[in-house]
């Protein structure tokens, strides 16, 4: 059972630290009112998912490593719960139009990746 908790971990620092990275990082190039680091954090996170399920599909890899990538990486580097918050201060703020195109966006594109991620890595496994 503590090695299921370590993959969690494990992952948990990665995913927290590439999201912080990718946030911060966006952040300092765009100023606007619109959460685009955590647009950008749920749309990679939604492609990255696509294709690692496209790679466990394929191969029988353990349940460890699933906890790694799913639970631990992505639990913590895709952020559902600031999506909300942002969509919140939106809609707060009188940003009636941005809250709903951020509502539309992280949601029909998010769905969108996971499609196209695991498409991706079907297609990546007819040349292997």
């Amino acid at each position: 059972m503590l090695a299921k908790f370590f993959y969690v971990a494990a992952g948990g620092v990665i995913g927290a630290l590439a999201r912080y990275i990718l946030s911060a990082g966006t952040h300092k190039l765009y100023v606007g009112h619109f959460p685009l680091g955590t647009l950008l954090v749920n749309l990679s996170g939604s492609l990255v998912i696509g294709i690692l399920w496209g790679i466990f599909d394929q191969y029988d890899l353990s349940h460890s490593w699933r906890l790694f990538f799913f639970i631990g990486i992505l639990g913590s580097y895709t952020t559902f719960s600031s999506f909300g918050l942002d969509t919140f201060h939106l809609f707060r703020d009188g940003e009636m139009t941005l809250a709903i195109i951020n509502i539309l966006l992280n949601n029909i594109l998010g769905i969108f990746l996971v499609f196209i991620g695991y498409g991706i890595t079907r297609l990546a496994f007819r040349f292997i």
